[in-house]
């Protein structure tokens, strides 16, 4: 099956809409000089020891998210109550209304799952839990549930074969999601999906218009992550922007005049959500981070 990237994805939806398609931005040869439209969104993973602890209450993160100028908020599951079950409406639209009333926008949400597991009963609830989030992130009215494959490698497991049970799981799931106008996307998360190619076997596998990638930038470990990042830029409906990249295994600054540019270069459009991991106070992190962030967008000409 030939997956269909983000240009064919908007371009398809243009047509099923009854528009005609004339628009040339689309076009590939206007992609370098398209405006852009970009929109900084929080990693709320950032806070994860505040949130879990029950030190940071969402409506404080959401304060100071607005407060830092943030357009969006990327809420993983994990921090709203009864995680892994799915809370009540009237709790995931409090959460909703929380943020519009601080003019954020729920960017993407997110669950923790196993694709890889190959006894079919537990590989099952594993697809259950996310088409259960599906339907909870359209309440909350996030536009991408973020996903994972699964753990690294076990010693005598063959990855090719656990890829068509990532494959097979993602591809159920996008088609359960499309019908609820919630977008799977499969986070590189440098466990069982290091490098690039291993996210085109997957992509390409999936095939499903619903079905995309949380670029994160931080688990590339095996290539030159830039190198890896423009390969699969192409995929991303969602980013995890970090300080970080993995250089072969070591950590290094991300270098965000490198990735603005590729940024610039391709057709991507949407929410870049920012995310700061390690020691450290968050809210100094963050706020630092953003700065960097910003002034690099503007710098790239990605930002008024």
């Amino acid at each position: 099956m030939i997956l269909i990237n983000r240009r064919g994805f908007i371009r398809k939806g243009i047509q099923l809409a009854g528009i005609p398609f004339v628009y040339p931005f689309f076009r590939p040869e206007m992609t370098a000089i398209a405006a852009k439209n970009l929109k900084l969104s929080l990693n709320a993973y950032s806070f994860n020891a505040a949130l879990r602890s029950g030190s940071l209450s969402l409506e404080q993160l959401f304060d100071y998210c607005a407060g830092e100028g943030f357009a969006a908020v990327d809420l993983t599951a994990y921090y709203i109550p009864d995680y892994p079950e799915v809370p009540a409406d009237q709790v995931l639209f409090g959460i909703r209304k929380m943020a519009h009333h601080r003019g954020l926008h729920i960017s993407g949400t997110g669950v923790r799952n196993d694709f890889t597991l190959t006894d079919r009963t537990l590989r099952m609830r594993e697809i259950d839990l996310v088409k259960r989030w599906v339907v909870a992130a359209a309440k909350l009215g996030a536009p991408v549930l973020r996903v994972f494959a699964g753990p690294s490698l076990k010693d005598g497991e063959r990855w090719e074969e656990k890829a068509e049970l990532v494959i097979a799981s993602c591809r159920e799931c996008a088609r359960y999601a499309a019908e609820h106008g919630v977008i799977v996307a499969l986070q590189n998360h440098n466990e069982f999906v290091q490098t690039a190619e291993q996210v085109d076997y997957i992509m390409e596998g999936v095939g499903e218009e619903w079905f995309g990638l949380v670029l994160d930038i931080g688990s590339y470990s095996q290539h030159d992550p830039y190198s890896e990042i423009s390969k699969n830029i192409q995929y991303a409906v969602n980013w995890q922007i970090k300080e970080n990249v993995n250089h072969f295994g070591s950590q290094r600054a991300v270098d965000l005049e490198r990735l603005m540019a590729i940024i610039r270069k391709s057709d991507y459009q949407g929410y870049l959500p920012i995310e700061t991991l390690g020691p450290g106070d968050p809210f100094e992190k963050v706020s630092k981070f953003l700065g960097n962030v910003k002034s690099a967008l503007r710098g790239a000409g990605l930002a008024g």
